[in-house]
């Protein structure tokens, strides 16, 4: 079966944040975005807990990126660091490498 092209892909972003305090497990920190991202679609690609708080990378559709991101910085516990639209770069940017 053929794959899908890039155009019939759609754009998307990818954004970094981070969560304090920490979230220790993938999980829950996939159920702490999801109570702010609802009706949002996003995936979740990195989750990196540090000692104070959680390093996050997320993929969600180019329509709703800023929606996405004024959700994550309303929430009191989320702060956006960056955005792209390569992972490479969020990766770089937070340090994760």
């Amino acid at each position: 079966m053929a794959r899908l092209g890039k155009v019939a892909r759609g754009k998307s972003r990818w954004v970094g944040f981070c969560i304090t305090p920490a979230i220790e497990s993938r999980e829950a920190c996939h159920a702490s975005i999801s109570d702010y991202l609802f009706g949002i679609s996003w995936k979740m690609y990195d989750c990196k807990p540090n000692k104070s708080s959680t390093l996050v990378i997320i993929r969600v559709p180019l329509e709703e990126c800023d929606e996405a991101i004024s959700k994550l910085n309303g929430s009191g516990t989320m702060q956006t660091l960056t955005k792209s639209g390569k992972i490479r770069l969020v990766r770089q940017r937070l340090g994760l490498n």
